[in-house]
Order: structure tokens, then sequence, then C-alpha cells
């Protein structure tokens, strides 16, 4: 009942501020008692005249406020009301009483009638608390639905730049405000006049004549069992159908309640996609269009029955008291934590005063302070004075042991870097020897690959100038073979050719192995002067280690193809010359 009051008294705020002329907050009683009566006929309530004079009697001259009528309203009209009344026809009469006063005169897409339909819908999502206004969450949720009913894409960003251009003294928007948001097309473009206002009108059926589904489908007669076409309403205690959707011709009512229940039924009799409802007392056998819609229907009607059962409101009542809830909340949120600011502030402001004291006592405690280390310091000269000539004695013994230590710890570092020095030097000592023993392996190989690379090549140059001769031969024998000898001649180039293949890729292979043995030259070289100069290092410290130096080299052999590897004569030499060097050293 409560909720019920709630939506008129908006309603009747809009009459009574139309008839508030000069925006005073007053309307005379001649106009109290025209609405009071309007308001009893749409309502069904009994009118009664002389209570509405009685309640003014001591206010018979001149306008009273709305104050002094609402408990007259309150008392005599809505506590009275029942649920029995037609809230359509009560909305037009408020509506009729406040259209002309405030609706904007700029031409607008929609009709009045969608206006009117706007306009209803604005009460019911509007904050409960004067004057009326829509906040933009539940602007933005009404532009949603509108947009979907419209078939069309809704534009978070557009509605966002429009919330970045609201008015910043207001927190929302009035009922004029809204039909000519909606009126304009802002949102709306690309859209006809009757797409706008068949869009208009499903929402006003879904959030205020609580339709939940509506729809053309096929139902079978209790009597004839013949089957005929009606416009089949949804609402959350009843199903209604009709002859046609204007709802004119009414056929009969389907009542749900908690024991009510819907199933599938097989096609039978020519008929598909057929459904079933049963009652206390009736049965309905439903056909709908397709698969689709009776799926949604099905489920339409169960879950109306199941909100039956639990006793809860329709799913957009329900979901506008969560979005209220939840703003309350946020409100709750937000004034707790201009609280705690405020707190804060005091709490800071109680904090600065504190501090102020403590800043002043600190600073009478620094001049004490100072006055103290004046005299500390007097003290201190004299005692400075006293004492100085026994700290100029200790400061002279002091130096005297500080260059004790110092020339002992000089030579005990000298004597330290000696030994790491020595250390170093034979660490890299070993590290030359092994660089030069490997260079020596790296020749060996070297040498031995560019003498099996020469032999090679000898045996085939040899064979190449075999060929050679034997084809000159062959090409003096008589003219009789010389057919058969060309054929022989032919088969000894391609051999020629593959032999002159081979020997380009030994003379490729001949190139490569000289230069890793310029490579490895020039290792054994670097070793060697390595070798050298550290032997002149250990023979400037005293001569503790003797460096191994190799053997002299002889000059190479050159032959026509570069230079040619040692024999192996050669390198016994080498080997007996190294070694005496070695025992003699």
């Amino acid at each position: 009942m409560g909720s019920l009051k709630d939506e008129l008294l908006k309603a009747i705020w809009h009459a009574f501020t139309a008839l508030d002329q000069d925006h005073s907050g007053k309307v005379s009683k001649s106009q109290l008692k025209v609405l009071s009566h309007n308001l009893c006929t749409v309502l069904k309530v009994p009118h009664d005249p002389v209570a509405l004079e009685e309640h003014f009697r001591d206010d018979d001259e001149g306008p009273v406020s709305n104050q002094g009528y609402m408990p007259y309203l309150n008392r005599f009209i809505l506590e009275k009301v029942q649920d029995n009344f037609d809230k359509i026809e009560f909305n037009r009469m408020c509506w009729t009483l406040c259209v002309k006063k405030n609706l904007t005169k700029n031409p607008l897409l929609i009709t009045e009638e969608d206006a009117f339909k706007v306009w209803v819908i604005f009460n019911f999502l509007s904050e409960d608390k004067y004057p009326l206004i829509i906040v933009s969450e539940e602007i933005e949720y009404l532009l949603k639905k509108l947009t979907e009913a419209m078939g069309g894409g809704w534009q978070q960003e557009q509605f966002e730049h429009y919330k970045i251009n609201f008015d910043d003294s207001k927190n929302g928007l009035s009922a004029w405000e809204l039909i000519e948001l909606i009126g304009n097309g802002q949102f709306s473009k690309g859209m006809d006049r009757q797409t706008v206002s068949m869009a208009i009108n499903e929402v006003f059926n879904e959030l205020i004549l609580d339709v939940l589904k509506q729809g053309y489908m096929m139902k079978k007669g209790h009597r004839r069992k013949n089957w005929t076409e009606r416009w089949f309403v949804l609402k959350p205690n009843i199903i209604s159908y009709y002859v046609s959707e204007d709802l004119k011709d009414k056929k009969g009512d389907i009542l749900l309640d908690e024991n009510c229940c819907v199933e599938s039924l097989p096609d039978k009799d020519g008929k598909k996609c057929l459904f079933l409802v049963k009652c206390f007392d009736k049965t309905f056998e439903i056909s709908a269009s397709d698969k689709k819609k009776k799926q949604e229907w099905i489920q339409a009607i169960h879950s109306t029955i199941h909100l039956l059962k639990l006793g809860s409101p329709p799913p957009h009542k329900e979901a506008r008291q969560r979005r209220k809830e939840l703003r309350k909340k946020q409100l709750a949120e937000q004034e707790e934590l201009e609280r705690q600011m405020k707190e804060l502030q005091v709490a800071n402001e109680s904090k600065q005063q504190e501090l102020e004291a403590v800043r002043k006592k600190l600073e009478e405690a620094a001049s004490r302070a100072a006055e103290e280390e004046k005299k500390r310091l007097q003290t201190q000269v004299e005692l400075q004075a006293r004492f100085s000539t026994e700290l100029e004695r200790e400061k002279l013994i002091r130096q005297q042991m500080e260059e004790q230590v110092a020339q002992k710890s000089s030579e005990l570092e000298q004597y330290l870097q000696r030994v790491r020095e020595l250390e170093d030097m034979y660490l890299k000592l070993q590290e030359a020897l092994e660089d030069e023993r490997q260079a020596r392996q790296d020749e060996e190989t070297v040498r031995k690959l560019q003498a099996r690379l020469l032999e090679e090549e000898s045996s085939k140059r040899a064979e190449l100038e075999k060929w050679h001769l034997e084809q000159q031969q062959a090409i003096q024998t008589t003219e009789a073979e010389k057919q058969e000898l060309e054929n022989q001649r032919v088969l000894k180039e391609q051999a020629l050719q593959e032999a002159m293949e081979q020997l380009e890729q030994l003379e490729l292979e001949r190139k490569q192995a000289l230069e890793q043995y310029e490579e490895v030259k020039k290792k054994l070289e670097m070793a060697t002067h390595k070798t050298k100069s550290w032997k002149d290092k250990v023979a400037h410290h005293e001569g503790l280690i003797r460096l191994i130096e190799p053997g002299s080299k002889n000059p190479h052999l050159i032959t026509n193809w570069g230079p040619a590897a040692f024999t192996e004569a050669e390198l016994e030499e080498r080997e007996k010359n190294w070694k005496e060097k070695k025992t003699t050293e």
C-alpha cells in the first residue's frame, strides 16, 4: 500500500504544481476542491466535500499551502484507495492538468500520447523526493530500453558526452526535460516517428502496465474445440487474450497462481508448437507460431509462476528497487566519507594547534639550551687550555709510533707485492709455454696435411700428363680408326675434366692448409716472443726460473706452387737442436 501511495503522490504532485500559478507553493481552495473531486472520481473513492471545508475551516480566506493539503489528501483520499481503479485514467487526469503549462512549445518527433507515456514512465523511475527528478542512471536505463526496442545499437560514448554537458547545479532531469530529450531525437537518429512511438509503447507496456510478454497465438476453445487466433498479454498474475492487439475486445483471462504450471505438448491434430497451461479449474491448450516463440512463452509463464511462489514483484520493479537501494547505499557511503573527511579535518586542525604549542615549547627549550651551550663552551675552553700541553706531547709520541708502523707496513707490503709478482709471473710463464706447445702441435698437423696434399697433387699431375700423351698418340693413328678414336677422345676429355676439377679442389685445399700454416706460424712467433719477454723478466728477478726457448727457424723451401712442408729429416734435426739447448740450460 505504501508503494501505491508513493506512485499516486508523484502524479498528484505534478497536478498540484501546475495549479500553483505563481510558484509560491500555494493553491486556492476552489482549485483544491476541483482536484480533490477529480481524484476521488478516478480513484473510485467516496467524495466528501464537507470534509474539505471542515479541514480548512480556520483558513478559509486566501490560498492554502501544500503542507496544509497533504493531511487531507492522506486521510480522506489516499488511505481509502483500493487497487481497483484504472491507473491510466488516473495518470491521464493528472497529465491533463499539467501538460499545457509545462510541455515545451518546440516541435517534437513524438506525439502528445507518446509524451504522456514518457511522463508516466518518468513518475515510475523518478526518485522519491520532491521536486521530482530522474537521475542519470535511470535516464541511461530508459534510453537503453528504448534503443533496444527500436532495434538500434546503444551509443555509450554519446551518452557519456551528454552527461558531461549536464547542468552541475541539478542532479537529474524533470519530466518535461526528459520528454524534450526523447522528443528531439538526440538518441534516436535515423529512426522514424512510428518506430520511436512503437518503442515508447513497448517500454510503457513493460514498465507501467506490467506486460511481461505479448503476441499472437492460437487457442483451443473449451466448448467447440476449435482453434482461434488471439492476442495474448502476460502480466504478473494473469494472461489475458483479445481478438486483436488493439485490446478493445477482450475474450477471457487465465488467472495464474502458485499452483499453476506450464507443459510442452507434442504436435497433434495438425497443430504444431503446442503447450499447456494448467490452472486450478481449467486447462488451456495454446499453439505458438514457431518453436522459438513456444519456448519463449513457456519460459515467461514459468518465470511468472515462480515469482508468484516466491511472492516477488515483477522483474522490472525489483530491478528498479535494487537500483534505488544501490544509490541510497552509495549516497550513504559518500555522506559517511564526507563525515570522516570533516572529522579528519577537525582532527588535523587540532593537531596543528598541538604542533604550534609544541613548537613554542621547543623554541623556549632551544633558548635555554643555547644559554647552557654557551656556559658549556666557556668551560670547554678552559679545559682545552689546561690539557693542550698534554695533547701536544701525546700527538708527538703518536706521530713517532705511526711513522714506525708505516715503515714496517711498507716493508711488509713490498715483500708481499714481490711474492705476488713472482706468482703471477710463474702462472703467465706456464700459459706461454702451453701456447708454444699448442702452436708446435698445430704446425706439425698443418705440415703433414700440406705434404699429403702435395703428394696427391703430384700424382694427379702425372696421371694428367699420361692421359695427355695417350690422347696425342691416339690422334696420330690411321684415318680408318678415326671415328672410334674420336669416341675414346670424348671419354678421356670427360675424365680429364673431372681430373682438372679434382686438381682445382686440391689446389683450394692446399691454399687453405697454407693459410692455416701461416696462422700457426704467427701463433708460434707470438709464443716465442712471449717466452723471450718472460725470460728477461725472470732473469731480472734473480733468475728463479729459466725459460724454454724454441729452436732456430730455417728458411722454407719454395716450389712452383708455393712454400713446401718440412721433410722428416729436417723435423728430426730441429728436435735434436731443441733438446741440446734444453740440456745446456
